[in-house]
């Protein structure tokens, strides 16, 4: 088998190796004035900008044993334009700053660019600027967002209202459950390094947790039909967490049902293999860049034309509190890690 190749990143310096990872950046946006090349981006804003940045480190949010680096480089992206499509926005552009050791190689860092090259693509986002420094120790990515919409379409977590309705777009649990699996995996391999790895027949789990895609469709769709969401975050850290944030910063209750919260059956038979609830990946698990967003009760019909959308709940006064109403007919409190399930109540 013929050895891959390994360039140091010493043998380029800082500026060569910038000259390599940014060829053929290709810009979509008339906004971006000036990109890649200069002390700093010019951006010509033309609505009003929403900014976000998420930082991503090694032996934290990933672990190189099971993470491609294109694939890491994609997620990158992904997680923050997630952050910007939960303000209703568009992202135009992105800042990637990477910290690399030696033990990396160029053609590494070229994948990683790969993957952010990818998803700029896909999302139509222009890759603006960044840097890159050495580390220590791990691999360390941040990612700056910067999008664009009109003042009064912007959506934040803190305007939902009771009557209003509580949705979900697509399926929880998923990203949870392909992590739980690798995690697994990668012991066994640990344990006996002459072992394969098995992750037959659990493409679509794995490919949640390590290739996820941003709802750009979703946000779409409410222009097409009109609908600005009362309140809007995107589910990063489990269903709970977010309906949590919501209700604390809009001062308001929630009834959550469980029968309606969205699970894919795949993820739903491999929690059950795991000996897991299904119900506890959607709300706990996290990681799986869906959004959660209330409307307005006279939307119902229109939300109701998207088929990856579902009505979850509905939000209450805040003196009601926060509660998951079970299948059986049960009511739990949510809280940020589930719900409390020794308060039941009549």
């Amino acid at each position: 088998m013929e050895k891959a190749k390994r360039t140091e990143i010493s043998s380029l310096g800082e500026f060569g190796l910038i000259d390599r990872i940014t060829q053929n950046i290709e810009l979509h946006h008339t906004s971006s004035i000036k990109g890649i090349g200069d002390d700093a981006a010019i951006i010509e804003a033309e609505k009003t900008q929403v900014v976000t940045t998420d930082i991503l480190v090694e032996g934290i949010h990933f672990d190189l044993v099971y993470t491609p680096l294109k694939h890491l480089g994609y997620k990158s992206v992904i997680v923050n334009l997630s952050d910007v499509y939960a303000m209703n926005a568009i992202p135009k552009q992105i800042l990637v700053s990477i910290a690399i050791s030696n033990r990396f190689s160029v053609e590494a860092i070229e994948e990683i660019y790969e993957g952010v090259k990818l998803a700029c693509k896909k999302y139509k986002v222009d890759l603006v600027g960044g840097d890159t420094t050495a580390s220590q120790k791990g691999l360390i990515i941040n990612v700056v967002a910067i999008g664009e919409q009109e003042r009064t379409k912007i959506v934040q977590r803190n305007t939902a209202k009771e009557g209003d309705l509580l949705c979900v777009s697509g399926d929880l649990g998923a990203a949870y459950m392909g992590l739980t699996l690798l995690q697994r995996e990668k012991q066994v391999f640990l344990n006996a390094p002459e072992a394969s790895i098995d992750l037959a027949g659990n493409d679509f789990i794995v490919g949640k947790q390590l290739k996820p895609e941003a709802r750009k469709d979703v946000i779409e769709f409410f222009a097409e039909h009109q609908i600005i969401p009362t309140s809007m975050i995107d589910v990063s850290d489990g269903l709970s967490s977010e309906i949590m944030h919501l209700c604390k910063q809009s001062n308001v209750g929630c009834q959550l049902n469980e029968e309606h919260v969205p699970i894919a059956e795949e993820t739903y038979n491999k929690a059950l293999e795991f000996g897991i609830d299904p119900i506890n990946c959607a709300l706990s698990g996290g990681e799986d860049y869906e959004l959660l967003f209330t409307i307005a009760a006279e939307d119902r019909t229109k939300v109701k034309q998207h088929p990856d959308i579902s009505i979850i709940g509905e939000i209450l006064d805040a003196n009601l509190g926060v509660k998951l109403f079970t299948k059986g007919g049960n009511y739990h409190d949510i809280i940020s890690l589930g719900w409390n399930s020794l308060k039941d109540e009549d």
